[in-house]
């Protein structure tokens, strides 16, 4: 039953990008946090990407049935489950799901609250602008600028966590870099996924909307403009190894983002697309590891150099 429940909110796509908020907390911190508030950050990260994957499902209810009605299509490897869409499927309650995602949601609240009371306004914010992205399906295409706003909550959330007073134009920056990521690396490939879905239920998604080399070369575009971005983070961080980390952030989106928009816009296939949506996944879980390393690594040189 409990893995259900882990479908509603998508575990292994939302473990993957609670690395995202770690990386941008190290990326403005330069160092890691006490233990206490390390764990505070990592469970309220936990608690408010299972609350919102679940809201995502609750809220689209009745189009995901439609979907489930009409037959589902293997999904992308980092979602395809036979477990998608549970609640519409039947697998859980209306009432399970609703106290999942509420129980998630408190408690997100009450990590929220300890950790930096500012920080509920992001939160609450995700949650209005996720039911707006799922309410516009059938408006228009360029909600994927919305879902943009939703992935970019939880990391801002991570830098008021930990620095109490970050540079608005990082912030701005940080902003871009992250909605250029969601929309052309996971939203647009994920929408080119469920195009025949989308198609029966009316809706209106980037591939639909413009066709598919037109969203193959936005993807690319976006995801170019993420890799330059990406470059200047560095500059805000207070890391001594800047050109190391730009080395990191360079490397891993030409591997992560750029080969595999570019192979999509050459080949313009679902299979490509679905292989952009998975390896923009693993882009955040590369970051941070990349960055945990020049972390400790930069901590063991000056224990030295003091000792």
């Amino acid at each position: 039953m409990l893995r259900r429940f882990l479908a509603l909110s998508r575990s292994t796509h939302g473990v993957l990008d609670i690395a995202m908020p770690g990386f941008v907390a190290l990326l403005w911190l330069g160092s890691f946090p006490s233990r206490g508030v390390l764990g505070l950050c990592l469970l309220t990260a936990l608690a408010g990407y299972t609350a919102i994957y679940a809201l995502n499902d609750l809220i689209g209810f009745k189009d995901d049935r439609a979907k489930v009605a009409g037959g589902l299509k293997p999904g992308y490897a980092v979602e395809a489950s036979a477990l998608r869409y549970p609640l519409a499927q039947g697998l859980i309650t209306m009432k399970g799901a609703l106290a999942w995602f509420g129980f998630w949601f408190i408690l997100a609240m009450i990590g929220v609250w300890l950790l930096n009371p500012w920080i509920m306004l992001i939160l609450l914010g995700a949650a209005l602008l996720e039911v707006l992205y799922v309410k516009l399906l059938r408006v228009t295409g360029w909600r994927t600028v919305v879902s943009g706003l939703v992935k970019a909550a939880g990391p801002l959330a991570a830098v008021l966590a930990v620095v109490p007073d970050p540079s608005v134009s990082g912030l701005a920056l940080m902003l871009g870099w992250l909605m250029c990521w969601e929309i052309g690396g996971q939203n647009i490939p994920a929408d080119w996924n469920d195009i025949e879905e989308d198609r029966l239920l009316g809706a209106r998604t980037i591939p639909l909307v413009l066709g598919t080399r037109a969203a193959a070369a936005i993807a690319a575009g976006l995801l170019l403009l993420a890799t330059v971005l990406s470059l200047v983070l560095p500059t805000f961080s207070p890391l001594p190894s800047q050109l190391a980390l730009q080395s990191i952030v360079l490397i891993a989106g030409c591997a992560l983002l750029l080969w595999p928009s570019l192979r999509l816009m050459r080949s313009g296939e679902g299979r490509d697309a679905a292989r952009l949506f998975d390896l923009a996944s693993l882009y955040p879980l590369a970051l941070l590891v990349g960055i945990t390393v020049l972390v400790v690594f930069d901590a063991l040189q000056g224990s030295i150099i003091g000792g």
